[in-house]
């Protein structure tokens, strides 16, 4: 596999000024299908409609926040392996080494480039497919 594989992408911020910039952001990248939601618990029913590649997820969310989202997923066998990336202003090192205890594949710190939020992305992609 490669960064081509990658093909939908789903984008869960409570934050309507930040959805816009990252799916106006993805969606410069060729082929990719970038949906959003505004909270954990919507991420959950679309999830399995959709069947994204790729969820990013942001950590501080009223209601179910993003870890709490991001266990729901894991416990699920149908989500489980559908990889995430945690999207926050709460980047430092020892929080990073929580999220990834979680099972998030990486994160990516807030406030982030718009102009090089999808070269990130398919960074991490291309990780785990080598």
């Amino acid at each position: 596999m490669n960064a081509a594989d990658l093909r939908t992408v789903l984008y869960v911020d409570d934050e309507p000024d930040i959805r816009e910039v990252v799916l106006m952001s993805l969606g410069l990248a060729e082929n990719l299908a970038v949906h959003s939601c505004d909270c954990g618990e919507q991420a959950l029913q679309v999830i399995p409609r959709i069947k994204p590649d790729l969820v990013l997820l942001d950590v501080m969310m009223p209601g179910m926040d993003g870890p709490s989202t991001l266990q729901r997923m894991r416990a699920d066998p149908e989500l489980s392996q559908i990889p995430v990336i945690f999207m926050t202003a709460k980047a430092m090192p020892q929080e990073v080494a929580r999220f990834r205890e979680l099972g998030a594949v990486a994160v990516i710190a807030k406030p982030f480039d718009p102009m090089q939020l999808a070269k990130q992305v398919f960074a991490v992609w291309e990780e785990l497919h080598v």
